[in-house]
């Protein structure tokens, strides 16, 4: 096929927004492993959320994740979630004072759409007051409009970066090491 029939059939316009879906999809918020083939449903739900316009950039309050059209993936991931029992049992036991967390998440992102719904169930379970929780919502090359937001070197989402008396004591980033509630007893006892 000759170059310029090539050209005219894909325009750079839309060569530079294909390859960008395909980047973000391989190496946006999650290691780059491909571990099952995606339905038709799952991509047109990927394709969805890959929209700017429905992106969440800079500081946001949880409940913008409860309203639509995030709450088409946060609901049901949150309501869903089997929790670890016996991990949020521990969870009860440690104090919430002196305790602040940031959640840096890209409502893009297939990773944070899966855990931070999650992570807010266990939140509520815990008790944990949702005031001294940071939401800063990036977008899919992780930059987002916020001063403090470099300091944090953020390489993927979502990342939640836990701190005691304004010291950070551990990060959880993009998926958990056992589940997201064991992740945080770890990392505050």
């Amino acid at each position: 096929m000759n170059k310029n029939k090539l050209f005219n059939q894909f325009p750079p316009k839309n060569l530079l927004f294909v390859s960008l879906i395909i980047f973000s999809v391989l190496y946006g918020c999650a290691s780059g492993k491909v571990t099952q083939t995606a339905t038709y449903e799952e991509i047109a739900f990927f394709n969805k959320f890959a929209e700017q316009s429905t992106w969440l950039l800079g500081y946001f309050d949880v409940d913008r994740l409860k309203r639509e059209p995030h709450s088409e993936w946060f609901i049901n991931e949150y309501d869903e979630y089997k929790f670890d029992a016996e991990a949020v049992g521990k969870l009860l036991d440690i104090p919430t004072d002196e305790i602040e967390i940031k959640v840096v998440i890209g409502t893009w992102c297939p990773d944070s759409r899966k855990q931070v719904p999650r992570f807010m169930r266990i939140i509520d379970l815990w008790g944990f007051p949702v005031f001294e929780i940071t939401f800063i919502g990036v977008d899919n090359v992780k930059i987002s409009p916020v001063g403090e937001y470099e300091s944090l070197n953020i390489q993927r989402v979502p990342t939640f970066i836990f701190y005691r008396n304004n010291f950070e004591t551990g990060r959880i980033i993009e998926n958990p090491a056992t589940s997201l509630e064991q992740d945080i007893v770890n990392i505050l006892k």
